[in-house]
Order: structure tokens, then sequence, then C-alpha cells
């Protein structure tokens, strides 16, 4: 027997931001090199800031992403 209170469930189509996840894996791994990397050796504090930054951005989209479509 049917149960009728179950929907079927169906596979959604991927959203951009899906299809964008092993390009933000990518850059949040350069970006935290990066900073490693000019907050070591550079004396510049903006190049570390901003890729500081930018690898927070790209896991904040990840982790958004992952908690949006589990």
């Amino acid at each position: 027997m049917n149960d009728l209170d179950r929907t079927a469930e169906t596979a959604a189509a991927p959203t951009p931001l899906t299809r964008m996840r092993p390009l933000l894996w990518l850059v949040l791994i350069v970006s935290v090199a990066a900073n490693v990397v000019s907050s070591s050796v550079l004396d510049n504090p903006w190049a570390g800031s901003a890729f500081g930054a930018l690898a927070l951005a790209c896991g904040v989209t990840l982790a958004v992403n992952h908690y949006r479509n589990r």
C-alpha cells in the first residue's frame, strides 16, 4: 500500500552556487596559503588582511551553501 502522506523525493537541480563549490574551495585554499605567507614574510598588513577577508568570505559562502542544501 502506498503512503499518501509522503511525497516522492525528486532530485533538485543544482543551483549556480552549488556548481561553483569546487572553485570556492580552490580560492579558499589559495587565499589561506597566501594569507599565511604574506603575514609571515611581508611587512604589509593590508595584503594579509585582504587574503584573510577573501578566505573568510569563501568559508562563509561554503558554510551557507552547505546548510541550505542539507
